[in-house]
């Protein structure tokens, strides 16, 4: 099977801004003075995320960013810099420190942790994983969601959230100021966050309900919620135990993120190939078989399972890799237009809610059939 990425005509997320002309080129601002009022501004968000979790322990602060992000965008005397000065250095947030972020994102990973799991759980969490994606990326595309957006949704719900979502986006080989990709990607992450900050309200309360003991809800929560905080801010509700089995489970999901997007990349590479009649078309840029960043997620996940890491440096890394995926978080909230998004939103909100219960239902029937 292979992915359909066409980009049918939509409106944009944001306003569009001019691109520069070549004649002007020259005397453009370089990179440094070109991203830092924008990256100035993620680091302020960055502060304000940590302080609204500080405050509120029960929002994780991944979740906090994005929805700060989001109020920046539309915010009277904000929103002008956003859309303007501060563009630059808020999407090269959301792209490049995306990246750093998932890379010691593996740090978190350890081979021996998960087979201590048994394969039984790590097959439910592959199933899990698979149907999601597959049957949200299918009604997506049925729905007529334009540009990736099919992809991308398919890809946060099924894996680990926005972080995902930023990874699958940036393996798809297409250039930095693709506006129309920056408007999917901003839709994608909005509708994952807003679904998984949903389930940090709904799933405790059917804990009981649906007669788990602790051990089945944690695994329920680590493989049926998107981002890593949210996963942690749901299970810790129901005890240590609960925690414990559910960011394991979480991390398996996790470790899935490197395939997914080699196959990614793999199969957007066939398909520009054969569009182009098995030549490279003028002008564009061949997505790597493996992204760098993947390979460094990878290379993070070995040296983890190796266990030479001193518990400090882990504790190290893992404050940076929240700190990073914030501020990117806060990038990709920036770019949400929240008119734009109401427009199509019924559909949108369809997928989502869908593809919502779809993983609940199917972790929840894996977890029974495992535990």
């Amino acid at each position: 099977m292979t992915l359909d990425t066409e980009h049918p005509q939509s409106p944009p997320l944001g306003r569009q801004s001019a691109r520069p002309s070549r004649a002007g080129s020259a005397s453009a601002p370089g990179p440094v003075r070109r991203n830092a009022p924008g990256l100035a501004l993620a680091v302020v968000g960055l502060g304000l995320a940590e302080g609204v979790h500080a405050l509120l322990p029960a929002v994780p602060m991944l979740t906090a960013a994005v929805v700060l992000g989001v109020v920046a965008a539309h915010l009277p005397g904000v929103h002008p810099f956003v859309r303007g000065r501060g563009r630059a250095g808020l999407s090269t947030a959301g792209k490049r420190l995306m990246r750093a972020g998932i890379v010691l994102l593996g740090l978190k990973l350890s081979i021996g942790d998960v087979l201590g799991l048994g394969w039984a759980t790590v097959t439910m969490v592959l199933g899990v994983v698979l149907v999601t994606f597959f049957g949200t990326w299918w009604l997506g595309r049925k729905l007529g969601l334009p540009g990736d957006q099919p992809l991308l949704i398919a890809t946060g719900y099924s894996i680990c959230g926005a972080s995902a979502i930023g990874a699958v986006s940036s393996a798809l080989g297409k250039e930095d100021d693709d506006e129309q990709l920056a408007a999917d990607v901003a839709t994608s992450v909005a509708l994952v966050t807003l679904c998984g900050t949903l389930a940090i309200a709904v799933l405790p309360l059917l804990h009981h309900p649906l007669g788990l003991d602790t051990v089945q809800f944690g695994r329920w929560v680590g493989a049926g919620v998107h981002d890593v905080g949210q996963v942690v801010a749901t299970a810790q509700t129901a005890g240590p135990t609960a925690l414990g089995e559910a960011v394991m489970v979480k991390l398996i999901r996790v470790a899935m993120l490197a395939p997914l997007v080699a196959g990614v990349a793999v199969a957007y590479r066939r398909r520009a190939h054969e569009a182009a009649g098995g030549r490279q078309a003028v002008g564009t840029r061949r997505p790597a078989l493996i992204p760098l960043f993947v390979i460094g997620f990878l290379a993070m996940t070995a040296l983890r399972s190796t266990g030479v890491l001193p518990a400090g440096v882990l504790d190290a890394a893992d404050t940076a890799q929240e700190l990073l995926l914030a501020a990117a978080l806060f990038g990709l909230g920036s770019a949400v237009h929240l008119p734009s998004l109401a427009r199509s939103g019924a559909r949108t909100a369809m997928l989502g809610l869908a593809s919502w219960v779809v993983i609940a239902s199917v972790s929840y029937a894996g977890v029974l059939l495992t535990t």
